[in-house]
């Protein structure tokens, strides 16, 4: 806490000295002013972290002093200070911005603490707002790496439609930017100061993904100790973002399509809906219409989601852009890994140019990893571009007996199983089919520890 800056403003001189002698002994600067009109012009002069402020001031009363105060510096705590408080007087401060009321005579303990806590609200909202000017920044337009005439159209019409609510399609191949352009409407949209929650529906189990997108209130089933929001429920005021949404299950559709339409929604186990505000974006690299003809996706769900789509291109039909991405990322990576590496050669970025990028943008950043990371020169070099798969073959191993590949496989299986349950015997066992006796005869046969395959365990040394 030391360090910072408190203005103290009273119109009683004892206690602007008593207050200074305080603060200062636990490591405050300390302005003081003995009326309003000399307290804006300090914080004029130099800035503070606090304001104290007394309530009943001849002239420019604490009030006035407090909205004045509030104009230059819209994030600093002012704490109301009176001799003559009231519960009118201190809801009053409270509606014109005041962040506490105290009365006097003061206690000096609480006094430092309440002074102690308010610093610190102070600078935790300084922290959230350098990371939303961070993210805002990241993911602005202008920072979206794309030259293309078709990637520009498309970033003007994401603009636009970034200040509406309407719920946004995005169709493309993997690895296109799908949510890097989600994420950039949600940071230009009015809904920027909520969160952004994302979701791969192809990434969770059907049976977990209702709990994870409704969450359950406590006893909704075995185990449910304590309640759990849903991700519906952590978007509220910001945007959901469900990507791969092709891989919803038809139930899960329909309950998610209720919540849509009526902007509530039951978690599990509730008898109460909960209300829910949060603007929608999808993603899918599958032709969500074919999905419907095929009775994989609801056809008013389709409609509820499809109402603004935007269709992203792959790599290979934008190759203006390539060149700057790769740019982009080897500036990125260099940093990074703290390497000092100029560009591509000619040959280099000529294998680029002529590759089909079937993994696209982020097939592209994994190529630039890999080859900053084998770089020993100040340029990437043809050689260091693995593109496309592998066409070398493993070599063959000699065909031995049958004794041998089995007893090979069998050492395999069990290592396979060990590993599995992280060394636990009973487990393996009941896995393999085997008798605990049997799996050990097993274990002694092929010289395996179950001990080395449990977490935490450490060689022991020679």
């Amino acid at each position: 806490m030391a360090g910072e800056t408190i203005l103290v403003v009273d119109n009683d001189h004892s206690l602007l000295r008593l207050m200074k002698i305080r603060l200062a002994a636990v490591g405050y600067k300390v302005m003081l002013a003995s009326s309003g009109e000399e307290a804006l012009t300090r914080s004029h002069e130099s800035l503070c972290d606090l304001a104290i402020v007394d309530l009943q001031m001849a002239g420019m009363d604490g009030l006035t002093l407090l909205q004045e105060l509030l104009r230059q510096h819209a994030d600093l705590p002012v704490m109301i200070l009176t001799a003559h408080g009231t519960i009118a007087s201190a809801v009053e401060a409270t509606k014109r911005g005041a962040y506490d009321y105290i009365t006097k005579p003061f206690d000096a303990k609480d006094l430092l603490h309440r002074i102690d806590k308010a610093l610190e609200v102070r600078r935790l909202k300084g922290e959230v707002a350098q990371l939303r000017t961070f993210v805002q920044e990241r993911y602005h337009f202008d920072n979206i790496i794309a030259s293309s005439a078709v990637m520009q159209q498309i970033l003007c019409q994401v603009a636009q439609i970034a200040a509406t609510d309407s719920a946004v399609a995005l169709y493309g191949e993997s690895g296109t930017g799908k949510e890097l352009i989600a994420k950039a409407m949600h940071a230009a949209s009015r809904r920027s100061r909520g969160p952004f929650v994302a979701l791969n529906c192809g990434a969770i189990p059907e049976g977990l993904l209702e709990n994870e997108l409704f969450g359950h209130v406590k006893g909704a089933y075995t185990g449910a100790d304590q309640a759990k929001g849903g991700l519906l429920q952590q978007a509220h005021g910001g945007t959901l973002f469900l990507d791969e949404v092709a891989e919803l299950a038809l139930p899960l559709q329909v309950k998610f399509l209720r919540a849509l339409q009526e902007r509530e929604f039951y978690p599990l186990g509730a008898r109460q809906p909960t209300k829910v505000d949060f603007r929608l974006i999808v993603a899918t690299n599958r032709d969500l219409w074919q999905a419907v003809s095929d009775g994989k996706f609801r056809e008013d769900f389709y409609y509820r989601i499809h109402v603004i789509p935007i269709f992203l291109p792959p790599l290979r039909e934008r190759q203006e852009d390539m060149p700057l991405l790769a740019h982009d990322f080897l500036q990125r990576l260099s940093r990074k890994l703290e390497k000092s590496i100029r560009g591509f050669t000619p040959e280099a970025m000529h294998l680029l140019l002529q590759h089909n990028w079937p993994g696209n943008v982020r097939e592209l950043a994994n190529v630039v990893e890999r080859a900053v990371v084998l770089a020993t020169q100040d340029m990437i070099t043809p050689d260091l571009l693995l593109l496309g798969k592998p066409t070398a073959k493993p070599p063959q191993r000699p065909l031995g007996p049958l004794k041998d590949a089995e007893e090979e496989f069998a050492r395999g299986y069990l290592i396979q199983v060990l590993t599995a349950t992280h060394g636990n015997v009973s487990q393996a066992a009941a896995l393999a089919g085997k008798y605990r006796a049997d799996f050990y005869r097993l274990l002694r046969k092929h010289s395996l520890d179950p001990a080395t395959f449990k977490e935490g365990y450490t060689q022991p040394h020679p």
